[in-house]
């Protein structure tokens, strides 16, 4: 059931909204004049390479960092004006599990609901509840440090639920974690938006930036490089690959150079992969595509298969950024910067 929130002081349809929002360390623009919405009970899925600003930007989005320029309101308060007001209605899960390993998962959730002035008796059902959701309740008593690494993230999850956030901040939820348990949060996330909340995804990874968000915007070096949609990006970075995989895979580079030769128009140049066994040709058109197969079929080339597609996110990360993407198995850590 979709849960109704209390609105904050001058809320619109955005949840947070920023305007030009700046942040330096000596020398360095972490932050350099980033604007970005998030829509109320969407995700927003921030995506950069390591160093690009993210984590700045959340800090300063949750109140823990001051900006040095710009402004941003979250649920309608301001991050400046406003910080004990707003920090009521948001929660934050950042890159590695924050709980006290010394308390067991429901006496970690107790303290932070109390710490968050909820009666005893309501910060203990809630606790319960949360224990429950996160399927941590046979594992409530045990200590936090006898958890695994997919537990605590769980109860790291949880632990930002307990003050009933409208807005969550989750700044790479899952590195480390392996793919069972990735896929676990995915689904914890996607449940918190269905009920209504908004959540910003910081990420560099491809795969979760497609599963969760429902809009990207793409930072680098504490700019704004690209927004919108995965279509509208992949859009961006050009037309669509035509695959071509010959039965013989002798004729891989002679349907290559037969390309070559036929220099139809706005067809790019034809690669051969030969591990694959295809033949990769950029294509803008339906046009084009339909002049390939037919110089194709006029040089009496046998094909298995044949198909387009656009660009993968990694292949639009790497046109925006000169960047290759980092997958879940080996994601390096972000810097503060």
């Amino acid at each position: 059931m979709t849960r109704q929130h209390t609105t904050g002081p001058g809320r619109g349809s955005h949840a947070v909204e920023v305007r030009g929002l700046v942040k330096h360390f000596g020398e360095t623009k972490a932050v350099d004049g980033i604007d970005l919405d998030v829509d109320e009970g969407t995700v927003l899925g921030v995506l950069g390479p390591n160093g690009a600003g993210k984590t700045t930007l959340v800090r300063m989005l949750s109140t823990l960092l001051q900006p040095d320029a710009g402004t941003a309101t979250v649920a309608g308060y301001d991050v400046v004006r406003q910080p004990r007001q707003l920090r009521r209605t948001i929660g934050l899960t950042g890159q590695y599990a924050s709980v006290d390993e010394k308390l067991s998962g429901r006496e970690n959730l107790y303290m932070i609901g109390r710490l968050l002035d909820l009666p005893r008796t309501e910060a203990r059902q809630r606790a319960d509840e949360l224990l429950e959701r996160f399927s941590l309740t046979e594992a409530a008593k045990r200590p936090a440090s006898k958890y695994s690494g997919g537990m605590r993230r769980r109860l790291d999850l949880a632990a930002s639920m307990i003050g009933r956030p409208r807005v969550l901040y989750l700044d790479e939820p899952t590195t480390g974690l392996d793919p069972r348990t990735r896929n676990e949060v995915w689904e914890e996330v996607q449940s918190i938006v269905a009920e209504g909340n908004t959540v910003l995804l910081t990420t560099q990874y491809m795969e979760e930036a497609e599963q969760l968000a429902d809009e990207l915007t793409v930072i680098d070096r504490g700019k704004v490089i690209a927004e919108g949609r995965v279509p509208e990006l992949k859009a961006k970075v050009g037309g669509r690959t035509m695959e071509i995989r010959p039965t013989d895979r002798g004729d891989l580079h002679r349907i290559v150079g037969a390309l070559a030769e036929a220099q139809l128009d706005g067809v790019g140049g034809a690669s051969a992969d030969e591990e694959a066994g295809s033949v990769s040709v950029p294509i803008l058109s339906d046009e084009q595509l339909t002049e390939v197969v037919a110089l194709l079929g006029a040089r009496g080339f046998a094909l298995t298969d044949l198909g387009t597609h656009l660009p993968s996110l990694d292949e639009v990360f790497l046109a925006l950024t000169g960047q290759k993407a980092t997958h879940q198995e080996s994601a390096p850590e972000e810097v503060a910067a």
